[in-house]
């Protein structure tokens, strides 16, 4: 989603911060921020933390992008706040913000293993033609989005947004 975005925003991911390949723009004359880990991804939060620490970045201000199991493939949805629900990345990023779980994130659906599948080789495995479709479909919406959130706000755009998507995933 970070490389999609940043493209489509025309901004370059260029350079190394705290453990991140990151890049600076503006969206409008709205600066922005945008950080790729290259932690595993179970650790983001040693980039994140570190990163919204350095900048001086109020949690509100910040948005994390991660998968989620619990959402269809392919579906987004914006949150102000919520807990870990078992993901460890968030996990991680809860524990680098110092226990502080007030961020927005966007999650994106990539739904749930099939039959007794091992979730852990279910997140490692190549999409299949019908869910690679449904995901790039996906990103091309969270850049959307996220032009959403950076010029409405997170209430506003979650409200009209995720509406939208219960909408789209129920006539799909």
């Amino acid at each position: 989603m970070i490389d999609v975005f940043a493209e489509s925003q025309g901004i370059q991911m260029d350079s190394v911060h705290c453990k991140a390949i990151f890049g600076k723009g503006f969206i409008g004359d709205v600066p922005v921020f945008l950080a790729k880990p290259q932690t595993y991804m179970n650790l983001s939060g040693e980039s994140a933390g570190p990163i919204a620490a350095y900048y001086k970045l109020p949690l509100n201000r910040v948005i994390v992008l991660h998968d989620d199991m619990d959402l269809p493939c392919g579906m987004l949805r914006l949150s102000p706040k919520g807990g870990h629900g078992s993901h460890n990345g968030l996990k991680s990023v809860i524990y680098h913000f110092r226990g502080n779980r007030e961020f927005p994130r966007l999650r994106i659906g990539i739904g749930r293993p099939p039959g007794q599948m091992d979730p852990k080789a279910f997140l490692l495995q190549q999409f299949n033609a019908t869910s690679q479709r449904k995901m790039d479909a996906a990103l091309q919406e969270g850049v959307s989005a996220l032009r959403l959130v950076v010029s409405k706000g997170l209430v506003e755009s979650a409200r009209s947004f995720n509406t939208d998507q219960s909408y789209k995933h129920l006539t799909v």
